[in-house]
């Protein structure tokens, strides 16, 4: 099923202000939230495609790039590398605009499966930058790369104990690594769930810590990491893969790896959007006679041909040899730009020859009508 357009799903136009946007999203998720809607599928498929909305739009990069591709620019599937948007989960979104206090995430996740551990901290985002040629961009390209990150310790598996006997049930939460208590929220009174004052949401208490990590469940180590990068791209793009950051702490999730691409100088062409620019030089005989010439194209040679008369600025045109788009709707055209190359010395023989040939009138330029006119009104004022 086509996703909505996200402007539509929170009532608000492109031209919207971020401000305009959290009172939309607000309004929205209010509505919708599964608190005061139980067992209505529908309503919960609406609370969490604002939830998305809002996540893109919020930001102004992303929000860019949705602007720009629509659904193609954010797609969690782009390139079939796992590519996505966004990183925030619901419970992030919905703090962002209500404020964490008296959250109403805490009574619909609490416990459940919303979060893979009630202390979970989130891995940090790693960036990096990768360089593409207008090659790879036209094809797409998978590229392995080392990056430094924060794993999952090895030694104690991310529990941050020496061993398991060193890790106990904590006596606050019986385990769960939530406590319930009924709270005031805007919603009005209500029973909520939230992390455990005393193990962090962890349910276990750690009496000796692990000697690799000292207790923080992570360890730095280098990875190498294949990307898969969509063809098409720009340079200043940035794709993400989820959950390719640094590892989370106490269960949490993974951060994300942002990737920005970096288009690196071609010898021969330079790029405007999906065309590709090709400076051509031609002596002068050539452009006036007519001629064919082989010329570098994106995937090979091409041979084009010259008409008689080309004009120094003239643009000619290979169509479908360009760069194609990130969202796949055809490709752009190869644009040729002419221009006349001047020798910068001439010997004797071409020097008489180009002597004889001057004053032709062939070789002499056709004044435009602003010439003319300039033309014909001085020589009314000399003849006044």
């Amino acid at each position: 099923m086509a996703k909505r357009d996200y402007y539509e799903v929170l009532g608000v136009t492109k031209s919207a202000d971020a401000d305009t946007i959290k009172k939309a999203y607000r309004k929205v998720a209010m509505q919708y939230h599964p608190d005061r809607n139980p067992d209505n599928k529908e309503a919960e498929d609406k609370f969490k495609e604002a939830a998305e909305a809002y996540e893109i739009l919020s930001d102004g990069d992303k929000k860019a790039r949705y602007d720009r591709y629509g659904h193609a620019g954010v797609d969690p599937n782009m390139g079939g590398g796992g590519f996505r948007g966004g990183s925030m989960n619901m419970e992030d979104i919905f703090a962002d605009v209500f404020g964490s206090e008296g959250s109403p995430f805490e009574s619909f996740f609490g416990g459940g499966g919303g979060r893979t551990s009630a202390g979970g901290q989130k891995g940090a985002n790693l960036r990096i930058k990768v360089s593409m040629t207008l090659e790879e961009i036209e094809s797409g390209v998978k590229k392995k790369i080392k990056v430094k990150k924060q794993s999952t310790c090895q030694t104690c598996g991310g529990s941050g104990a020496k061993d398991s006997k060193s890790m106990n049930t904590c006596g606050t939460c019986q385990g769960s690594g939530y406590v319930k208590m009924i709270k005031e929220t805007f919603m009005g009174r209500m029973a909520t769930t939230s992390v455990c004052p005393t193990c962090q949401g962890k349910g276990k208490t750690i009496s000796a810590h692990c000697s690799s990590c000292r207790g923080e469940g992570v360890t730095l180590n280098e990875e190498i990491i294949e990307l898969e990068i969509p063809a098409g791209v720009e340079d200043g793009m940035q794709l993400s893969m989820r959950g390719n950051g640094n590892a989370g702490k106490n269960g949490g999730p993974a951060g994300d790896l942002l990737i920005t691409v970096e288009e690196t100088p071609h010898e021969f062409f330079t790029r405007d959007g999906q065309n590709i620019i090709y400076d051509l030089y031609l002596n002068f005989a050539d452009a006036a006679l007519g001629t064919s010439v082989e010329i570098p194209t994106i995937d090979g040679k091409a041979k084009i041909k010259i008409p008689e008369g080309t004009q120094a600025g003239k643009l000619l045109r290979l169509k479908g040899k360009g760069l194609p788009s990130v969202q796949s709707y055809g490709k752009g055209d190869q644009l040729i730009n002419v221009n006349i190359w001047t020798p910068k010395k001439v010997n004797d023989e071409e020097r008489k020859i180009l002597e004889r040939i001057k004053d032709m009138p062939n070789f002499q330029p056709n004044p435009s009508k602003e010439d003319k006119g300039f033309i014909d009104r001085m020589k009314d004022f000399f003849k006044g």
